[in-house]
């Protein structure tokens, strides 16, 4: 990801602070709005994850802290629902002068209210997300109900929320108590995803049911079995995002890129920014990158490890092969691989500066009825495979520069 700390003003002349995540080595065909959940803040793991899966398929993404969150300008005390989705459409008028007007809201528990009010203004909007979300926004005074008799009788009060305090005050729960959202969903005017997990304990699956019901189609459920609200496993927030990126390619049509045609049987293709390299093997297609260590950005395998795959995936099939016509019952082969490079005394060098010599480790497991010398046997056509004899021959690359 590529991602850019962007400010705006709100409103009421306030500094938001956002996140603009833009998918590497390709334009973004579409842009997206991110609302957090009750005082989470943009920075929480899950939301970046449904953002890098949302940038693979080249949608970017603005996640935006709310007024007094994060590093938002404004106190907390002074904002409720309403401002809230004042912000988003504060976001959506940025994105809009800077870059493209966002078609895809997305909304996490409280932010998933927000931006059903918020989509209904904002024109551009073709698909709506919802993650955790309550069908009644005074749902969220749940967090605070122990307090909620002080804030009306002191005009404020300091919560407990998440383990952090925060200062509610009587009109944030009045805002909260006046919004009806069930009108905003019936003239939605965009297709809705609704996500939810049946085990919340926040916010119950039962929510979900009444978004569901209350909005027209298109619309879609889909559940997050056995994630918790924030979505604290990261296979859960991967696996929303990957959801989330599938679903909205038929409200959000990806437009045809120029394809990586060659002559040559594999051909690959890397950009201005970073090191995620597109890859075009005979027909079939895939992502090569570096660790983020590096400053690559993790998306695919590296050089070294595609090298190795290709030296595992001929293992395997040589060895099958051989098997087979041997008619020897191998239920499975698996092979397991390492690459380093180990410093090695070159007798024949004119230096006496140790020499690298790049080592493969590889371990070869064989699942079937098989006895000593066939698995013996096997092991030998091994290294018999092609790129493991290439690998050890004399090797010449020859290189042109092509206009």
């Amino acid at each position: 990801m590529n991602t850019e700390k962007v400010v705006f003003p709100n409103q009421s002349g306030q500094l938001l602070s956002g996140r603009l995540e833009l998918p590497v080595n390709r334009h973004p065909h579409a842009y997206a709005l991110f609302a957090h959940c009750f005082t989470c803040g943009n920075t929480l793991t899950a939301i970046r994850n449904i953002s890098r899966e949302l940038n693979l398929v080249g949608i970017a993404v603005l996640r935006l802290d709310f007024t007094g969150i994060g590093e938002s300008e404004g106190d907390f005390v002074d904002t409720n629902f309403t401002t809230n989705v004042s912000d988003l459409l504060a976001a959506a008028d940025w994105l809009a002068e800077h870059h493209a007007s966002p078609a895809l809201l997305v909304g996490h528990s409280l932010g998933g209210a927000a931006v059903l009010c918020a989509a209904t203004r904002i024109q551009s909007t073709r698909a709506v997300v919802t993650i955790g979300a309550p069908f009644a926004p005074d749902h969220v005074s749940r967090h605070f109900a122990e307090q909620i008799e002080q804030i009306e009788r002191e005009g404020s009060a300091t919560v407990d929320i998440g383990g952090r305090p925060f200062r509610i005050a009587r009109q944030f729960v009045e805002d909260l108590d006046n919004q009806r959202i069930e009108e905003n969903i019936g003239t939605l005017g965009a297709a809705l995803l609704i996500m939810h997990s049946p085990q919340d304990r926040t916010v119950n699956i039962d929510e979900a049911a009444k978004l569901y019901t209350a909005a027209r189609h298109p619309k879609s459920f889909v559940s997050l079995d056995g994630a918790d609200h924030l979505l604290t496993d990261a296979a859960d927030s991967h696996y929303a995002g990957r959801v989330i990126a599938g679903w909205c390619g038929r409200y959000l049509p990806v437009p045809e890129r120029s394809p990586l045609s060659s002559d040559h049987k594999v051909a690959v293709r890397l950009g201005a920014e970073g090191f995620t390299t597109e890859v075009m093997a005979g027909p079939h297609h895939l992502t090569a990158d570096e660790p983020v260590s590096v400053g690559g950005n993790d998306f695919g395998p590296g050089p070294y490890e595609l090298v190795s795959a290709g030296l595992g995936a001929c293992t395997a099939m040589t060895i099958q092969m051989y098997a087979r016509r041997k008619k020897w019952v191998v239920e499975e082969v698996q092979v397991h691989l390492n690459h380093k490079k180990d410093y090695a005394t070159d007798m024949e060098a004119s230096s006496d500066r140790p020499a690298k010599i790049d080592h493969f480790e590889r371990v070869i497991m064989l699942k079937g009825d098989l006895t000593d010398d066939q698995k013996e046997r096997l092991l030998q056509i091994a290294d018999r495979c092609p790129v493991h004899r290439t690998l050890h021959e004399t090797v010449e690359v020859t290189t042109v520069l092509k206009e």
